[in-house]
């Protein structure tokens, strides 16, 4: 005779506490201005960083300066302007040439399609042409961080890291491949959980 398991409604009842979990922590969590906008400054420094080492990129950016591009995601807003050394800087502006919004508003969807190797699904408006230079950079631009960690630790060190962190996002693009969604893995394991308690 089959018994259910007593832990049986943790199947049923996880998925769903996660999910709202999760969207209550979106709503509630609101970091101190401070912090977000020394964030914000740090991005800007690193896509700066990165930028410099793509000259065709700083081209592109160059002849785009002036141009207003706005990036939203959820509450969070940045606001860049091309300069005319091809960087980008902060800016302070009403209005747009080029609004990227992300559509995905969860931040556990968002990070489990970047680990996929997934483009973010993000709504775009404006000036077609400045899109298109934004998109090539983000198809043609990468961060070698090898080649930063060897100015810190040596070449042979850094590669042998930076070989080890690309194993590493191979074994975790292949986990996350495997699960359709973060809620069915929770109830997957958790159906197993309670499968072998019964």
């Amino acid at each position: 005779m089959a018994t259910q398991s007593p832990f049986s409604w943790a199947a049923q009842a996880l998925p769903e506490m996660a999910s709202k979990m999760a969207s209550g922590f979106n709503a509630q969590f609101q970091p101190p201005s401070w912090v977000v906008d020394e964030v914000v400054n740090r991005l800007v420094l690193f896509l700066n960083h990165v930028l410099m080492s793509e000259g065709e990129a700083m081209a592109r950016l160059a002849r785009q300066k002036g141009q207003r591009i706005e990036l939203v995601w959820g509450r969070i807003q940045l606001q860049l302007t091309p300069t005319a050394a091809g960087l980008l800087e902060r800016g302070q502006f009403e209005g747009f040439d080029l609004r990227l919004s992300v559509a995905e508003e969860s931040p556990l969807s968002l990070a489990t399609a970047l680990a996929k190797g997934d483009k973010p699904k993000v709504r775009v408006e404006g000036d077609v042409q400045l899109a298109a230079e934004i998109n090539w950079l983000i198809d043609h631009v990468r961060w070698d961080a090898e080649e930063d960690l060897a100015k810190i630790v040596g070449d042979a060190a850094a590669h042998t890291l930076a070989q080890a962190a690309r194993k590493a996002m191979t074994a975790l693009r292949g986990f996350v491949a495997e699960a359709p969604s973060p809620d069915a893995a929770l109830a997957r394991v958790l159906g197993k959980a309670t499968g072998s308690a019964a």
